[in-house]
């Protein structure tokens, strides 16, 4: 679910964490609920802590920064503190919470930098798809791009993959 931004911004948290724990409501044990907070448009490092904890307060399995669909994506700084929110979370309440960036990550180079921010936030164990996950298509045609480039010793060109 993505979080009703305007209701956020204009200060009414308890709208949103209400919505957040009817859907989780109709999750029940069946699916893992994640948590989109758009972070482009919460403007500030304090919204986007903010949003994390309410997420996580209200039942969110996973948090998310974007759809990707939106000017600004997932940045370093802005994954960098949902990783803190959830390291924090983890440290008060014994639960463990998925971070998802979304949006912006197109390179192996990128996904480098995220995997590091994730290592030395929150810990190796996070290091794997039931924690951690990007939202990034265009990642996976570079990353396939490479592998060719491993095997063969030379880039292929962007007509033997997917163009997003």
């Amino acid at each position: 679910m993505v979080i009703d931004r305007g209701a956020f911004l204009s200060g009414h948290y308890l709208k949103v964490y209400e919505e957040i724990v009817a859907v989780k409501a109709e999750c029940g044990d069946k699916a893992r609920l994640k948590v989109i907070f758009e972070t482009g448009e919460l403007s500030t490092y304090d919204n986007i802590r903010r949003a994390s904890w309410l997420g996580m307060l209200a039942g969110a399995d996973f948090i998310k920064t974007s759809t990707g669909k939106v000017g600004v994506n997932a940045t370093p700084p802005n994954t960098l503190l949902m990783l803190e929110a959830v390291r924090d979370f983890r440290a008060q309440t014994g639960i463990r919470i998925g971070v998802k960036p979304a949006g912006g990550i197109r390179s192996t180079k990128d996904a480098i930098k995220f995997l590091v921010l994730v290592n030395e936030t929150v810990g190796q164990d996070w290091l794997s798809n039931e924690w951690f996950r990007f939202g990034a298509s265009s990642l996976l045609n570079d990353l396939l791009m490479q592998r060719q480039k491993l095997s063969t010793g030379r880039y292929s060109g962007p007509d033997y993959v997917t163009v997003d």
